[in-house]
């Protein structure tokens, strides 16, 4: 297939079988050296240790086709840190972070037919991911595991425009205190589905969940981190939490408000009851760069940011506007950001 026959308009945020995917795996204390494959379709034991207890991890990155025609990826030298984070918490094997960048840009490249033109607001979304093979019963790691890649390409995150979300102060907990909220576990997602199928239901966009020590802190998203705007456009501030996931979205962000904007930076501990101090509120990942949020509703109390709950705040989108620019070679990137495929 070639990126012509693709209707790029029409693409939601869903999977697309694509031509290839990288496989590697674990045995006998050793990665064997991987290999670009055409099947999709895993087979396992039903006794796995993924199936029995959820020993899986994961990221998320994407290609992009940038302004004057290459194909490059954004940073994904982070994302390999954080999956090495992520497998040595759940005792899995670190795969190493210099072959996860080789194999990203190998499987992006054998898949570069799928990569959406530039101006269209679509991407390839590349999904890394690894999880315990072999049997296990008792519980205890599995000593077999498999590390893939597979990508697929979606549509623009905000069709028809950025539009401010709404959202509720969940009576559910994300993590626990001392867990595995800092890493990018399935685990932690499978939590989080039952609080925002309540949320959807309840006419929410998303949950703010609080810390779970005294449900009085903001922390994250079931999957974004938080960032607010003072009221005088000063200053960026974030959630500081050992139980916050590390976003490499809001890293890059912090340092976009910092040189490119000339603005402040501060990170700490955020009052759920002083939200109403905050101009603008925004929640940062790969998919949107930056959701602002217009409302949070807590407990029949509304907090509203800015004049215009309907409206994007002034910051949120100079942020968006030139973190997206960084990564379709519009704006020249600090150095190592862009990995050219």
């Amino acid at each position: 297939m070639s990126n012509k026959d693709i209707d790029w308009d029409g693409l939601g945020f869903g999977y697309i079988k694509t031509d290839k995917r990288y496989v590697s795996y674990y045995k006998d204390d050793a990665w064997d050296e991987g290999a670009l494959i055409s099947d999709e379709n895993i087979v396992m034991n039903e006794c796995a240790g993924v199936l029995q207890y959820a020993q899986t991890i994961f990221e998320g990155l994407k290609a992009y086709r940038s302004k004057n025609g290459d194909i490059v990826t954004f940073r994904p030298d982070l994302n390999a840190k954080r999956m090495r984070d992520s497998a040595l918490r759940l005792e899995m094997p670190a795969f190493p972070e210099d072959r996860f960048v080789e194999a990203v840009l190998k499987t992006v490249r054998a898949n570069a037919d799928y990569v959406p033109p530039y101006g269209s607001g679509a991407t390839l979304y590349i999904r890394p991911f690894m999880y315990g093979k072999n049997p296990v019963i008792g519980v205890k790691p599995a000593s077999e595991y498999e590390f893939r890649i597979f990508t697929t390409p979606v549509g623009p995150y905000f069709k028809g425009g950025v539009k401010p979300l709404t959202l509720k102060v969940s009576d559910f907990d994300r993590a626990a205190p001392h867990g595995t909220g800092n890493i990018k576990a399935g685990l932690n997602y499978a939590m989080s589905l039952h609080a925002i199928v309540t949320a959807h239901e309840e006419g929410y966009d998303e949950n703010l969940y609080p810390d779970a020590a005294t449900r009085t802190y903001v922390e994250e998203t079931g999957g974004a981190n938080f960032i607010f705007v003072t009221k005088d456009k000063k200053k960026i501030v974030t959630p500081r939490s050992d139980s916050i996931l590390p976003s490499i979205t809001k890293r890059s962000l912090i340092t976009v408000a910092k040189d490119y904007l000339g603005l402040e930076v501060e990170e700490c501990k955020i009052p759920i009851d002083r939200l109403s101090d905050y101009s603008e509120c925004g929640l940062c990942g790969t998919a949107a760069v930056i959701s602002p949020v217009g409302k949070i509703a807590d407990h029949g109390k509304e907090i509203i940011f800015g004049d215009d709950p309907e409206k994007p705040g002034e910051i949120c989108m100079k942020l968006r506007e030139i973190l997206t620019g960084i990564q379709l070679g519009e704006i020249e990137a600090p150095d190592g950001w862009i990995y050219k495929v």
